[in-house]
C-alpha cells in the first residue's frame, strides 16, 4: 500500500499553515511539528497548538532551544533590531542552520511514526535571502536525509516558486482564506493576524495580500 502519512513542518504562521492546509488535502494522515528555539514570542507555540487543535491535527512541540543559544539572532534576541540585510550581508532574522536542523527531525519524527512525506513551506520567490531556503538547498538535504536513515522521504515544498500573493491563493483554493488571515501568526513583533504592519514580514505578507485581492477584484 503506498504510504500516505505526512509530517507538517509547522509554526502557526501563513506560509507553514497554508502548507497544513495543503497536506490534510493530499494526505490521508497528517501530523505536524513546532520547534522550541527559544524564539522572542512564545505566542508562535501556542498560536500553532491552537491552530493544531482547530484542524483536529496531532501536534509535537520539539525543544531545540540550544539553537537559540548557539546561533544568536534576532528571532531569539530582543536586544538583536529586526532588519533587512544591507550590503549583501543576511537579515538579523536569520537563524544559521535552523531549517537544515527542523527538517532533519521532522524526518527523524517522521521515520518513527512510519510518515515518508515531510512538507515545509520554504520559499525561494520571497526568501528575504535565507540560504537555507533555496531549492537547491532542500533537494540536497532531502538526498542526505534517505542516506543517512536509508529511507525514501520526500521533502514537498508546495510554496516554493510562489510569490506572496500567490501563497495567498493557495490559501483560497484550499478554503482557508479567511482562517490564515485571522488565525495565523507571521509577524515578528508578535501580533496575531495582520500584524504589527511595520516588521518585514508583516510587510511582505500585506504587500502580496493586497496584490492577490486586486488581481482577484480585477477579474470578478
Amino acid at each position: 500500500m503506498k504510504n500516505n502519512k505526512a509530517v507538517v513542518v509547522f509554526s502557526g504562521g501563513q506560509d507553514s499553515t497554508t502548507c497544513l492546509f495543503w497536506a490534510l488535502k493530499k494526505y490521508d494522515e497528517v501530523e505536524a511539528v513546532t520547534f522550541d528555539y527559544n524564539q522572542r514570542h512564545n505566542d508562535e507555540i501556542e498560536v500553532a497548538k491552537e491552530i493544531a487543535s482547530d484542524l483536529s491535527v496531532k501536534h509535537h512541540v520539539l525543544d531545540m532551544s540550544l539553537l537559540g543559544q548557539l546561533a544568536p539572532n534576532a528571532l531569539t534576541r530582543e536586544d538583536i533590531e529586526v532588519k533587512d540585510g544591507e550590503n549583501g550581508e543576511l537579515p538579523t532574522t536569520f537563524v544559521p542552520g535552523r531549517n537544515h536542523l527542523f527538517l532533519s527531525f521532522a524526518a527523524i519524527l517522521a521515520k518513527q511514526i512510519g510518515a515518508k512525506h515531510v512538507i515545509t513551506g520554504v520559499c525561494e520567490t520571497d526568501f528575504s535571502g535565507y540560504p537555507d531556503c533555496r531549492d537547491v538547498f532542500i533537494k540536497s538535504l532531502n538526498v542526505t536525509l534517505n542516506l543517512s536513515m536509508d529511507d525514501e522521504f520526500v521533502v514537498h515544498t508546495p510554496l516554493m516558486w510562489l510569490d506572496k500573493a500567490e501563497t495567498w491563493e493557495l490559501a483560497d483554493q484550499l478554503d482557508a482564506f479567511d482562517y490564515v488571515r485571522e488565525n495565523t501568526l507571521t509577524c515578528y513583533n508578535g501580533v496575531r493576524g495582520e500584524g504589527c504592519g511595520e516588521c518585514p514580514a508583516c510587510k511582505l505578507r500585506q504587500n502580496g495580500l493586497e496584490t492577490y485581492l486586486n488581481r482577484k477584484a480585477e477579474v470578478q
